[in-house]
């Protein structure tokens, strides 16, 4: 049966249409709760610089879609870290092959826009973390003349101040980095990480955490010049200035065969570093300058495990497991984790992390699998469910993922 309408109800049909239409757009802008930037190692072309695509989550359906705009380039090739400013209106991206840090303003619609650019110390930055007015990254190696990719050498920390704001004829926003950190120690703007005991031995890092608390850094790392390598945690109080003191007098506390990710939880009393080899997480109690191992420790994982994150607002732990496609998800009771859930993500997880308005949503960057998963967690249970239409394709071989809360941005 065909229905017939006289020209007064068409008029009313379309004034519905329009009414309906523009509730769903003014719900769509209002329920996006945050913005994920997600670095990919490659374009889809044929060159090799890297570009941040940019989603944003919707807080009802936790439903993740590109903007119109994205994605951005990365001002570099091969992105494979990110932090985010303390206040959330800047995006620190680094390009590995550049030995660069790229500084981008984040607007209040997500978008990127480039500022500052700045070399690293070092050769090779692998990650980085802000704290304050303290941007922190670690090299693959020392910078030349010290050692290089063909004469390799242990990797080091350097930090960079956060610049004020400047006004006058060309204002800039605050967040800029400043000249790096003297270490005066050495009379250099980096922090060797090597071992008192074997100086010659290559130390290679591989992640940062900066507690929450912002009074000590962490560095995971390995050494290969040994068989089996054996794993280390370098620890630094943070001074005035950024400025880096080793704790345990430079000794680095042992963690495994070879760790590969690094987090801490909201109270700064607990330290989680996953072994990469071992397939587990090592524990540990952070008090008075000293690393403990928690009893229990290590807690199971899957298999080559990538990536850890803390629920900062539930008593959570997740870690992606690389050769499995997986997460695993962990209560914590007095630092010490159990698993209450395996679930799929993409091929191969290699960066995780968690929606900074609700806690409530974790995506994963899936390198081989060029997309990004999306969870909703349980703030009661910790389990995962798969949001809607997840994985979500990104560019080729994402790397890092960091997110910033709707609302906070500027420009």
């Amino acid at each position: 049966m065909r229905m017939k309408f006289n020209k007064s109800s068409q008029l009313l049909l379309v004034s519905a249409a329009s009414l309906m239409a523009a509730v769903l757009i003014t719900a769509c802008g209002t329920a996006t709760v945050d913005f994920v930037y997600v670095a990919s190692s490659r374009a889809a072309g044929p060159n090799n610089y890297g570009e941040i695509d940019v989603f944003e989550i919707n807080g009802v359906s936790g439903y993740m879609r590109q903007i119109p705009t994205s994605p951005f380039p990365s001002a570099g090739r091969n992105p494979v870290a990110e932090a985010v400013s303390s206040d959330s209106t800047m995006l620190y991206v680094v390009n590995q092959d550049d030995n660069t840090i790229v500084q981008f303003l984040i607007g209040t619609d997500g978008k990127l826009y480039p500022q500052n650019t700045v070399n690293t110390p070092g050769i090779y930055p692998l990650a980085v973390a802000v704290s304050g007015t303290n941007l922190f990254v670690v090299d693959t190696y020392q910078p030349l003349p010290a050692c290089s990719s063909a004469d390799p050498c242990s990797g080091s920390v350097g930090v960079f101040p956060l610049l004020p704001a400047t006004t006058g004829a060309n204002p800039t926003p605050a967040g800029a980095p400043g000249t790096p950190v003297v270490n005066t120690s050495i009379g250099a703007s980096y922090w060797p990480l090597t071992l008192p005991s074997n100086p010659t031995h290559v130390i290679t890092p591989t992640a940062v955490n900066v507690l929450k608390s912002g009074a000590a850094l962490f560095v995971s790392a390995y050494d290969a010049s040994v068989t089996p390598n054996v794993g280390y945690v370098f620890g630094f109080s943070i001074g005035t200035g950024g400025v880096l003191t080793p704790l345990h007098g430079g000794v680095p506390f042992v963690a495994g065969v070879h760790p590969s990710a690094i987090a801490s939880d909201s109270t700064s009393a607990y330290v989680y570093v996953t072994d990469f080899a071992n397939g587990n997480i090592r524990g540990f109690s952070f008090a008075s300058g000293l690393l403990t191992s928690l009893s229990g420790s290590p807690f199971p994982a899957g298999n080559q495990p990538t990536a850890i994150v803390v629920d900062p607002a539930y008593p959570f732990a997740y870690v992606a497991n690389g050769l499995d496609g997986s997460v695993n998800a962990y209560s914590i009771s007095s630092g010490a984790l159990t698993r209450v859930g395996t679930y799929s993500a993409g091929t191969q997880p290699v960066a995780m992390g968690i929606d900074p308005s609700t806690n409530h949503f974790l995506f994963t960057a899936n390198f081989l699998g060029s997309n990004v998963s999306d969870f909703e967690l349980s703030a009661t249970a910790g389990t995962l469910t798969n949001t809607q239409l997840s994985p979500y394709t990104s560019n080729a071989q994402p790397t890092a993922v960091a997110a910033v809360a709707h609302g906070s941005t500027q420009k």
